[in-house]
């Protein structure tokens, strides 16, 4: 497995949110899911309203922009697997942003994939 460094989390902190939403779409569109669906998982994840992300998809911030204003729901530490060769619960705190950044890649695939959106959004068993 590749390693977290500084600098690809700086690299992808810096990166503009809005260029990278539009590649998010397509992928979840061509199996059939819509931006509705999309939206309520990135919602889920980082405790945004609506507007606060609609803002972010017009172009107004960076990831680093993104994921600092963040509340990452409680149950986000349920979210685990392999993407992009990086295993998400191993990412180090120290890089939180990329590790955040990983799990929602994670949670799109997951959606993408035909995924129940009941699964999708992990809830605590009871």
């Amino acid at each position: 497995m590749p390693e977290v460094t500084q600098e690809k989390n700086e690299k992808i902190a810096k990166m503009n949110f809005a260029s990278v939403y539009p590649h998010y779409l397509s992928r979840i569109e061509k199996h059939g899911r819509t931006k509705a669906e999309l939206d309520h998982v990135i919602l889920w994840l980082t405790g945004y309203q609506q507007d606060t992300l609609d803002a972010f998809i017009k172009g107004n911030g960076t990831f680093g922009d993104f994921f600092q204003g963040a509340q990452i729901h409680q149950n986000a530490h349920m979210v685990k697997g392999v993407v992009c060769g990086y295993r998400i619960e191993t990412i180090p705190n120290e890089f939180s942003l990329y590790r955040d950044c990983r799990r929602m890649e994670k949670l799109i695939d997951e959606l993408a994939k035909g995924r129940k959106m009941e699964k999708i959004l992990r809830k605590e068993k009871s």
